[in-house]
């Protein structure tokens, strides 16, 4: 199915009503989704409720990060809202659940080493890439050695997930039973039931998103960005009624984080028909965190907000830090973006509902 966009509401609109640019009092949207990916827009959401109702707010979170670990469907952009809404999230690393031990991994990577099997990245062969779990296709690594820690009680969240999705419920089923069991107030969606890999070519070959940059830290040159199986994926009923909604970009990584979900069927065009903000990741050329400069430059474009905002021709406002001159062509708001705790996220969502404001 395709997200297509509702008719125009107002085809006819009044000339002499005032334009929305000088309306002086801030006008905050009922309902409004957020995408979702890396760790930009988890640390916004900490700061939802200073401007919107939480029980309201929609996250769409990117699943071409998923991989399959030992037969265990890992889902850390949905996990990363999860736990952060749970009140567990390791906030040192922004991955897994805080305290958590390691003894599972630890063992594995000990059992290993005994038995002189390689560690590191394990994909399995290509044809059980596409074969048995049809979500986990594209993605499927060996559990020996595993090259990405997950904890003990982390490990129960992946154990639960796979379980549901192998008696026969979706993942976005699956999700919604464990943003109830974490006590979520927000509505969490994966962007799609279907697979999406999210795969970067890089001078060293082609490898999953994990492989790039949890195994190998993003040393490789990146070449290009691939997001295997898009052309095939559907967004979910749920996050077309949620792309309805104005919609809000976090400071996230545009590439691998925000990609997958504007690369399923109707996006775009449903982002393209209502109102969106985004909050750079950079200030100027300097990105905040993670590899989005070199993912960008590998993908043909300029490492900064200029190329977030080419990136995103949809957005109709961005959020820029105040030491960001960067000229744009469309309404900015400027606040200090950088996300430390819950009082930054705060100040920035703040400075989002100024910015949706200006365009709803």
């Amino acid at each position: 199915m395709q997200c297509l966009p509702d008719p125009d509401p107002d085809p006819d609109p009044d000339p002499d009503r005032t334009p929305k640019a000088q309306i002086r009092r801030r006008v905050t949207p009922a309902m409004v989704t957020f995408l979702a990916g890396g760790t930009g827009t988890p640390k916004l959401l900490d700061g939802v409720d200073t401007a919107f109702d939480p029980t309201e707010v929609t996250v769409v979170a990117n699943t071409g990060d998923d991989v399959e670990l030992g037969g265990l469907l890992v889902c850390p952009d949905l996990d990363t809202v999860l736990f952060a809404g749970g009140g567990v999230l390791d906030r040192e690393t922004w991955w897994g659940i805080d305290g958590d031990t390691t003894a599972t991994h630890d063992e594995l990577g000990r059992l290993a080493e005994a038995a002189d099997l390689s560690s590191g990245p394990r994909y399995l062969p290509p044809d059980r890439q596409t074969a048995g779990r049809r979500v986990a296709r594209w993605r499927r690594f060996s559990g020996v050695a595993e090259f990405m820690e997950i904890g003990d009680r982390d490990r129960a969240v992946h154990v639960t997930r796979t379980s549901l999705l192998d008696e026969g419920r979706t993942l976005t089923e699956v999700t919604r039973t464990l943003a109830d069991a974490f006590d979520l107030d927000v509505t969490l969606l994966p962007m799609s039931d279907d697979p999406v890999a999210t795969v970067v070519h890089t001078d060293a070959g082609a490898m999953h998103f994990q492989e790039y940059w949890v195994a190998r830290r993003a040393d490789p040159t990146v070449e290009d960005v691939e997001f295997r199986g898009a052309k095939t994926a559907e967004p979910t009923p749920a996050v077309c009624d949620a792309l309805d909604a104005p919609v809000v970009i976090g400071p996230s990584n545009p590439i691998t984080s925000v990609g997958p979900i504007r690369a399923l069927t109707g996006v775009d065009d449903a982002l393209a028909a209502t109102p969106v903000v985004a909050v750079s990741p950079f200030v100027e050329d300097e990105v905040f965190s993670g590899p989005a400069a070199d993912l960008m430059r590998g993908v043909g474009l300029d490492p900064s907000t200029a190329g977030v905002a080419d990136a995103y021709p949809f957005v109709d406002a961005f959020v820029l830090d105040e030491a960001d001159r960067t000229d744009l062509d469309r309404p900015v708001v400027r606040t200090d973006t950088r996300i430390d705790d819950a009082d930054d996220a705060r100040r920035v969502v703040d400075a989002v509902a100024d910015a949706l404001a200006e365009v709803t």
